[in-house]
């Protein structure tokens, strides 16, 4: 395990580590036990993990209940079991793991464990007493490639990764979708530079191409894509986070998607006494506290119209948004 981290609400917590079940575990009632949750990855990368942290803040702040954590956690089934091993056999009230790829291993956990509850971040696997919380990333993905569309002055924009993990690419196939779906003539260009030091040259090869707005997701935007994309002059569309609100000089829209409200709804329908295993619950457009386009306030009135008309489209579900995207990528040369 890379790096443990422990956050407590109250001084008096018990650490995680060498403990077992409390005596009377099953006496204590749910409001005065912890909240446990693991994060395989960090929790101040700026993307979804992130979030979900805040969200596992907000439960210790706004429902005052104790929250610890184990961060960092390698992407490996067996670094994955051991540590919901460890969280699961501690007196926390509920384990959750955040991210799709802790979905098999957590399944597995709640199998071994079926006295604790389990929940799982964007995970679909289930049993009788593992819930999975999915935030619908991509749907806000999809308003932002239809915003990007009609935003364009060039008829190019472009699209900037790093990691080419589950949600980097259902949200490359959904913004893919909405840029089709509002104006097929405008050219995409895609990237997924092969390291993180090539994310300024990969904005700046596509502002070269014509590009006035990249969707850029948080790793690109962490390795630079702000500054390539403010000496080109072009826009960028954010992602996870509100990125208009924090840096509107540089974003002209943002494809928010908030982890940390499935984390927060996890901790309230257990505290309601409504948490109930095998089954999935999402939050999409609906939902706009977790997911939502955020628009710079110069958005021309009729762009905001078409995005309104689109993203309740989108959350009746009369417009179906892909997971893949089969289309051509960009390579700078």
């Amino acid at each position: 395990m890379k790096r443990r981290s422990f956050v407590a609400a109250a001084a008096g917590s018990l650490a995680l580590a060498g403990c077992g079940r409390l005596q009377g575990f099953f006496e204590v009632p749910p409001e005065r036990r912890p909240i446990a949750a693991l994060f395989p990855g960090p929790v101040d990368s700026g993307g979804f993990l992130e979030s979900a942290f805040r969200g596992l803040l907000r439960v210790r702040d706004e429902i005052k209940v104790p929250v610890r954590h184990l961060e960092g956690v390698p992407l490996e089934r067996e670094a994955l079991l051991a540590a919901l091993r460890e969280l699961g056999k501690s007196d926390a009230a509920l384990v959750i793991a955040v991210g799709a790829e802790t979905s098999e291993a957590t399944q597995r956990a709640a199998w071994e464990m079926p006295a604790q509850r389990f929940a799982v971040i964007q995970g679909t696997l289930l049993r009788p007493n593992l819930a999975a919380y999915v935030v619908e990333q991509q749907q806000s993905a999809w308003l932002a490639g239809a915003a990007a569309a009609l935003l364009s002055k060039s008829g190019v924009v472009g699209h900037v990764a790093v990691a080419r993990d589950a949600y980097a690419l259902s949200a490359r196939a959904a913004f893919a979708a909405g840029v089709r779906a509002a104006d097929a003539k405008v050219r995409l260009l895609t990237s997924f530079p092969a390291a993180a030091d090539a994310v300024p040259r990969t904005v700046t090869a596509q502002a070269a191409q014509g590009a006035d707005i990249v969707f850029a997701m948080p790793d690109a935007v962490r390795a630079g894509a702000i500054e390539a994309a403010r000496a080109r002059g072009v826009w960028l569309i954010g992602a996870v986070g509100d990125w208009v609100a924090t840096q509107p000089d540089a974003f002209v829209a943002s494809a928010v998607a908030d982890g940390g409200h499935a984390v927060v709804a996890a901790v309230r329908d257990l505290h309601d006494n409504v948490f109930v295993g095998d089954l999935v619950r999402r939050f999409g457009l609906r939902v706009p506290s977790a997911v939502r386009l955020a628009l710079a306030a110069a958005t021309p009135e009729a762009v905001r119209l078409r995005i309104d008309d689109y993203r309740a489209q989108v959350a009746a579900g009369r417009i179906v948004v892909p997971n893949t995207y089969s289309g051509p990528e960009f390579v700078p040369a």
